[in-house]
C-alpha cells in the first residue's frame, strides 16, 4: 500500500516492494489458516486420546471390581456348574456400556431450531 501525507502525493512502490509485501501477506495468511488450526487440532486429539485411555482403564477396573463383587458376595449361588455366570453378567454389562458409548458418539448435536 502507499503512504500518504497531508498535501503530498502517494509514494509509488517498486514492483519488487509490492511483490515482497504480497508474499509476506500470503505467508502470514497461510500460517494463520493452516498451521494454527492444525496445532489446535493436535491439542484436541491429545485430550481425546488421553480421555479415551482413561475411560478404558476405568472401565476395565470397574469390570474387574464388579466381577470380584459378584464372585464373593453371591456366596454359593454361582458355585459348581454356574461359576461362569459372573463372567457372562459382567461381559453383558460392559457390552451395554460400550453400546451406550457408541450411541452417544453417533448422536448428532442439536443446535437449536435448525432445519
Amino acid at each position: 500500500m502507499s503512504d500518504t501525507t497531508a498535501n503530498a502525493r502517494p509514494i509509488e512502490k517498486s514492483p519488487k516492494d509490492t511483490f515482497d509485501e504480497l508474499r509476506e501477506m500470503v505467508t502470514v495468511y497461510a500460517k494463520q489458516e493452516t498451521v494454527d488450526p492444525l496445532k489446535n487440532l493436535g491439542r484436541w486429539i491429545a485430550f481425546g486420546l488421553s480421555g479415551a485411555a482413561s475411560m478404558a482403564i476405568g472401565l476395565v477396573l470397574l469390570g474387574l471390581g464388579g466381577l470380584r463383587a459378584l464372585q464373593t458376595t453371591t456366596g454359593d449361588a454361582f458355585d459348581g456348574s454356574l461359576n461362569w455366570l459372573p463372567y457372562l453378567i459382567m461381559f453383558v454389562v460392559l457390552l451395554l456400556a460400550l453400546g451406550l458409548t457408541a450411541r452417544a458418539m453417533m448422536k448428532r448435536p442439536d443446535y437449536g431450531d435448525q432445519k
